[in-house]
């Protein structure tokens, strides 16, 4: 019997309570730091805060979270795991860092490795096929 794969549009949803989350906290303190530039600048990286705040501390919360919870607030809210696509039992630091490097290809691909959840029978991303993952509804 196949495990309950989250589907893609409650994944959806857990991402962008996750956005919402990481938004209040950065927002204001880029805006203190860089000024209404931040937005209107064509820069990739304004500075030291920036690459903080926008690369660093997510890494630190997704990786974090899914490692010490299996899941980000967003996916506790919506009743999903992070678990390892074999075994099912909490996926390894190791597979966790690949399933968040993952979402650089999953990404810059047009969004393809994100759309692939919804086609795929697992329910996996590339993020999720590269690091042997699966996120799965938690009845617990």
């Amino acid at each position: 019997m196949n495990p309950p794969y989250s589907g893609f549009w409650s994944r959806v949803g857990a991402a962008l309570i996750d956005s919402v989350i990481l938004a209040i906290p950065t927002q204001p303190l880029l805006l203190w730091a860089y000024g209404t530039e931040y937005w209107t600048s064509d820069k990739f990286i304004h500075g030291p805060v920036d690459f903080l705040l926008s690369w660093v501390l997510p890494a630190v919360y997704l990786v974090g979270m899914w490692h010490v919870y299996q899941a980000t607030l967003g996916k506790k809210v919506l009743k999903q795991i992070v678990v390892d696509s074999e075994t099912l039992k909490p996926a390894t630091l190791g597979q966790l860092i690949g399933r968040y490097l993952g979402y650089i290809p999953s990404v810059m691909c047009l969004g393809l490795g994100i759309l692939w959840v919804a086609f795929d029978k697992k329910k996996q991303g590339w993020h999720d096929k590269l690091a042997g993952t699966v996120v799965i509804e938690n009845r617990a």
